[in-house]
């Protein structure tokens, strides 16, 4: 099941942005990677549907920028942390006050960020996501940045050229994305360790993209970390992801 109809919700700042939602019970709001989409991230590879399976309202935002959620090309749409702000704009949407809240990669440090902006979910996933993802987003960013810059010039197989190959199969706005890139925020250490939420770090056996899961999840104070198969982009497509999400989820129901 990948069309699911889309829903819409204001930004802070009045963009317009889009969701999708999957199940009936409990609600977690799931948040995808950059680059990607809702769909891409939870709904293809049936992530979305094994935890809707197990008694969950699944709600999945596209980023600004994303997917069918507006890609305004003004700087001015793309200040510091609106992804963040977004997030609380569709939590305020939807009437939220007893929930879950995840993602994946940039998805996964949106999360991070409403957590240390005053977000009380009961439980959190972050996954596809290492310390230094954190604490530093600019090595990241530059990453990206380069990419974006630089499309079309580089060598079939390496990791920019397949970076490319999935922005081309997304439809992803180069400019749109570029903008985003000045949205990232870092989250200093000694704020990452007053999160209590109770927490799951989770991420491909091979993925060090953001640095090391083992380091995020010693520094949040009420951590545990899940390791599936793949590496950063492979982990997403594994249905052990979905499963590791939907059993974090049962197995803390009561805490």
């Amino acid at each position: 099941m990948t069309d699911l109809p889309v829903r819409w919700f204001q930004g802070h700042d009045g963009t317009g942005l889009a969701y999708r939602e999957l199940g009936q019970g409990r609600p977690v709001v799931l948040i995808h990677g950059y680059f990607s989409t809702a769909t891409v991230n939870w709904v293809r590879y049936g992530h979305a549907a094994t935890i809707a399976a197990r008694g969950h309202r699944v709600i999945m935002p596209d980023l600004r920028g994303h997917g069918d959620s507006a890609k305004p090309h003004d700087p001015a749409a793309y200040p510091p942390d609106v992804l963040t702000d977004d997030g609380f704009a569709l939590i305020e949407h939807l009437g939220l006050t007893d929930y879950d809240l995840g993602g994946y990669s940039l998805g996964a440090r949106t999360t991070v960020r409403m957590l240390t902006r005053g977000a009380t979910p009961r439980r959190a996933i972050v996954a596809g996501m290492g310390l230094e993802g954190i604490l530093h987003t600019a090595q990241r960013g530059g990453h990206f940045r380069r990419i974006l810059t630089n499309l079309g010039t580089f060598e079939r197989g390496s990791s920019e050229w397949m970076a490319e190959a999935f922005l081309k199969t997304v439809g992803g706005d180069p400019v749109a994305l570029l903008g985003v890139l000045d949205t990232f925020t870092d989250t200093p250490a000694d704020v990452l360790k007053r999160i209590e939420v109770p927490t799951l770090v989770l991420t491909g056996a091979k993925d060090d993209d953001n640095g090391s899961a083992e380091a995020l999840a010693d520094t949040l104070a009420n951590a545990r970390r899940t390791v599936v198969p793949g590496d950063h982009m492979g982990a997403v497509t594994k249905p052990e992801l979905g499963t590791a999400i939907a059993d974090f989820l049962d197995t803390t129901a009561t805490s």
